[in-house]
């Protein structure tokens, strides 16, 4: 074990949260490590929505190049952040334990606006087009930047309050008291989970890692993905998606809404633990079948505009 893995990372205080977390686990088997982190894109560009600045895996590119470059070895990623088609010659090699899968609301003083009018602030059309179906009269406005910086800027304006992943709080100790869990929203594929990436040449670090999946993250994830990247074609869109174990079998419910939230498709289906390869992709296939083809056309020229 004489070579040492260089863990790329964001440096978002999340981001070196999570590479420290894989650090602790590989140190642990007695591997060597160290972290190295670079600023992404998605990080210094904050006056765009992430759609606008038409880049696949905004959060991801600089250390798909920095590997691709020989920089570092391995990355850490937030899973929801991943494109769901890796660069060549960059594979998935771990997927750790899932943490909470919730969106929360993030509030200031009362909720007495859920019953009247509000504005709501999110970078995400997912929560976006969510928040609108089923708050038609409110307003929402969008929401860059990490975790500690979308925290500071719901402070610094007269908003009601923010959407936050759960996880990404609870894992930094930023969750404030004053919060609700949005039950009722589906969140984005792979939300709660982190995923570490190598290169597919590099047995040393693959092998190291496959030490640190989870299987059942992996497969509740892989179900996930396959339902987005069937969705979407490469295009951002309102799309949530969550797999859940059961004792004997894995429950799935995906969700695709227009951007203004009015029009929602949505599947309920289960598979048994053997059959769940494609499982995804078929109820991706159901819901662009009974309309979600002409809605997926008609957000991708909306975003286009």
């Amino acid at each position: 074990m004489s070579k040492t893995i260089r863990i790329g990372t964001r440096d978002s205080e999340l981001a070196l949260w999570q590479a420290h977390t894989v650090q602790k686990k590989l140190n642990d088997l007695g591997y060597q490590t160290e972290i190295i982190a670079v600023k992404s894109q998605g990080d210094i560009i904050l006056d765009k929505p992430l759609y606008e600045l038409g880049i696949t895996g905004i959060f991801t590119k600089t250390l798909d190049i920095a590997m691709l470059n020989g920089q570092v070895d391995i990355a850490v990623h937030s899973m929801k952040d991943v494109p769901t088609a890796l660069p060549i010659g960059i594979i998935q090699a771990a997927v750790l334990e899932r943490a909470n899968t919730l969106d929360i609301l993030v509030h200031k003083g009362d909720l007495d606006f859920l019953n009247s009018e509000g504005t709501i602030a999110t970078g995400s059309l997912r929560r976006q087009a969510q928040w609108l179906n089923k708050y038609p009269n409110h307003k929402v406005v969008d929401l860059r930047g990490n975790v500690n910086t979308r925290m500071q800027k719901l402070q610094e304006n007269n908003w009601n309050g923010a959407v936050f992943a759960a996880a990404g709080l609870e894992r930094i100790n930023l969750k404030p008291e004053n919060y609700i869990d949005l039950d009722w929203m589906v969140p984005a594929p792979a939300q709660g989970a982190m995923v570490v990436v190598a290169m597919e040449k590099d047995n040393f670090c693959k092998e190291a890692l496959s030490k640190l999946n989870h299987s059942e993250t992996e497969i509740s994830t892989h179900i996930e993905r396959e339902f987005l990247k069937t969705l979407e074609g490469g295009c951002t869109a309102p799309i949530g998606a969550l797999a859940t174990f059961t004792s004997d079998k894995i429950d799935f419910e995906g969700v695709l809404f227009s951007l203004d939230g009015k029009e929602k498709h949505t599947i309920k289906k289960s598979c048994t633990f053997d059959s769940y390869k494609n499982f995804g992709k078929n109820c991706a296939e159901a819901i662009l079948n009974n309309g979600g083809s002409t809605l997926m056309e008609s957000i991708r020229r909306d975003l286009k505009k």
